[in-house]
């Protein structure tokens, strides 16, 4: 999720576990743990694009990683608050829960999550809600605001952070709930069409909108469906177009590319430049586009070019006539 997510989900977490012995301390130190397995950022100043991309959500995104820190976290609360009431297994248990949190949210969208990094390099995908999603925020967004305010000692302090991880856990059951519908009757709009994989994943900033993947032998039938539609999914083919990554086989990028792809990609050439698309991260306003052009996609001879490859297809082209689209999409029209 988007780094503000997880500083009120912390802080939220915080309040409960801690908040009547750390006072509105809990607040900040819940922020800070919740957020802390996103420090692998840092490895972007370094790293190749390529790499980055796969090395993100890796290892400090882990089970291992969980059980590493927490106790080094403790330790370190217990050194640096020594007259706190939180005893050593009191600040292991808040630390075990923040940073669980943060991994297990994650892996609710497309990007994937190491959970067993190092032993599996496999990558933990639930595609139930898009990275940055207000619906699923705005709860604890207002319960952070109400504890900021009222006084530590205030009785409504743990109503609030209550309400706020009810809201947002209520929303996670509904998203969950939209996906399975969505499945149902895509998959029944896919018979006749013979594919290997599939999946669904929900529209920028929204449960109700979501992009279907199914993939067969030569390529992916990719289209949109809205929890009130009526009518049949309409799917158009995209071919996968391997034979363009034949010059740039053995390059180190092509084998993260690939890898970080969980082999849902398309290869095109745009003009003299070859383009990777990952299709899990949707494509530009498809849903307005029939032409539109994948969220992800990197440039093969220009890897300089690529610099903030996650980001910058996603509100690509974006505007109040593209807001006004997409809700007349998602209400079936």
């Amino acid at each position: 999720m988007d780094s503000l997510t997880h500083i009120v989900l912390g802080a939220a977490i915080g309040e409960l576990m801690a908040g009547k012995r750390l006072g509105k301390k809990a607040l900040l130190i819940g922020a800070v743990a919740n957020s802390l397995p996103d420090i692998d950022f840092l490895a972007s100043f370094w790293l190749p694009t390529a790499r980055d991309v796969w090395a993100h959500r890796g290892i400090t995104h882990s089970l291992l990683f969980v059980v590493v820190i927490t106790p080094v976290l403790a330790w370190l609360a217990a050194r640096i608050w020594p007259r706190t009431p939180m005893s050593r297994k009191d600040w292991w248990l808040f630390f075990a829960v923040e940073l669980f949190t943060h991994i297990f949210i994650d892996a609710f969208n497309a990007y994937g999550t190491g959970w067993f990094e190092p032993f599996s390099h496999s990558r933990i995908s639930f595609h139930v809600l898009f990275v940055a999603d207000p619906f699923f925020s705005v709860g604890l967004a207002i319960a952070f605001v109400a504890l900021i305010v009222l006084r530590s000692t205030h009785p409504a302090r743990k109503r609030w952070a209550w309400f706020g991880l009810a809201f947002s856990s209520g929303y996670l059951c509904y998203a969950i709930a939209n996906k399975l519908s969505i499945d149902a009757h895509a998959k029944a709009d896919l018979r006749g069409i013979t594919y290997t994989r599939y999946l669904s994943t929900p529209t920028p900033l929204n449960c109700w909108l979501w992009y279907i993947v199914a993939e067969d032998s030569t390529g992916f039938h990719t289209g949109y469906r809205s929890v009130f539609d009526h009518r049949p999914t309409r799917f158009r083919f995209q071919p996968q177009g391997s034979k363009l990554l034949s010059p740039f086989l053995g390059h180190p990028d092509v084998y993260y590319l690939r890898r970080f792809s969980q082999g849902f990609y398309i290869v095109e050439q745009w003009g003299d430049t070859t383009v990777f698309n990952d299709l899990r991260f949707g494509e530009m306003r498809g849903w307005e586009d029939p032409k539109a052009r994948f969220v992800f996609h990197y440039f093969l001879q220009y890897p300089t070019g690529n610099k903030i490859v996650v980001q910058r297809g996603r509100f690509a082209g974006w505007n109040w006539h593209t807001c006004k689209a997409m809700i007349r999409r998602i209400r079936g029209n």
